[in-house]
């Protein structure tokens, strides 16, 4: 393990973070960050898409000031870890499932260093969808809280089969490491403006998102490839199939939520024995993300639910 970069001054993050680099079972680098103190135990972090971990600087402070410690993590292709792709602007994964080598050692790493248990999760729109997964593979943390999980595309189910028959065929004669129809190089937050974002209402939190990337370019990533939404696809309609775990869990999801489909997460939560929905009134897609009022309400939910 090696130290690895962490701009945690402009992320305004918690003090005391620090962050190294892990290399999964596969051999991909990863960078994990984390912050120790927390005498309630370490909530863990899983990003998006296109995230990196200064972009969570606020959310851990949040979470020291209520007593956590955290952790999060760049998932392979995304922030400083190793990107899978020659073009380091493509979103790209060769397999959904490979994110659970990048969980393992995420989880290796704070043992080794000793992070405060209870593990707790925090999983974020396509983070939801990684989480998902480990909470059906054991993942050992005590509960969860899923924000606007990627438990659907934002695709009309009439579509979809033929979407992923699309981006199979596009797979399979090479096209894998394009852009999906439609994106291109630049990341959300330099392709729009604060008027017509789907992100958050909160013209500060979108300057602090937008500084981020400003300052550090390289961080960011563009829009998925071909390969990424075929397997994001075919995870999703996987696990949408299978059973919810035996797993208390919290869903936050905001009442103008427009990237990820609402549909589908309301119907796998009616499934859920030990889950419940929160309805974060006027929150967007980025409820950790938002006005301080907003933020403040989210985070006092999910105190109250790892703390029950």
């Amino acid at each position: 393990m090696n130290t690895a970069p962490l701009y945690d001054d402009i992320a305004q993050a918690a003090p005391g973070g620090a962050a190294c680099w892990v290399e999964t079972a596969d051999g991909v680098r990863l960078r994990v960050a984390f912050w120790g103190k927390g005498e309630k135990g370490t909530v863990l972090i899983f990003p998006g898409r296109t995230e990196f971990i200064e972009k969570y600087g606020r959310t851990t402070q949040d979470f020291a000031n209520r007593g956590y410690a955290t952790a999060v993590i760049d998932w392979r292709g995304q922030g400083l870890s190793d990107r899978l792709a020659p073009n380091r602007k493509l979103g790209h994964v060769e397999h959904f499932t490979d994110f659970q080598l990048d969980v393992d050692a995420m989880v290796n790493l704070l043992k080794t260093k000793g992070l405060p248990e209870p593990y707790y999760l925090c999983a974020h729109s396509m983070g939801g969808t990684i989480g998902l997964r480990s909470l059906q593979n054991g993942l050992a943390v005590k509960r969860s809280v899923f924000s606007a999980p990627m438990w659907g595309l934002t695709i009309d189910p009439v579509w979809r089969p033929l979407v992923q028959a699309m981006a199979a065929g596009s797979k399979t004669v090479g096209l894998g490491q394009e852009f999906a129809p439609g994106t291109g190089p630049l990341n959300y937050l330099q392709s729009h403006d604060f008027e017509d974002n789907s992100l958050t209402s909160s013209q500060d939190s979108w300057d602090y998102l937008v500084g981020l990337v400003n300052v550090h370019p390289g961080l960011e990533i563009g829009g998925p490839s071909i390969q990424w939404l075929y397997e994001a696809l075919t995870e999703t309609k996987e696990l949408a199939g299978i059973a919810a775990p035996e797993h208390e869990l919290l869903c936050l999801i905001g009442s103008d939520e427009k990237v990820v489909d609402r549909r589908d997460v309301l119907a796998y939560m009616e499934k859920w024995p030990n889950g419940q929905v929160g309805i974060v009134t006027g929150a967007r897609h980025e409820i950790l993300m938002e006005t301080p009022e907003i933020r403040k309400r989210a985070h006092d939910m999910m105190d109250a639910f790892f703390s029950g």
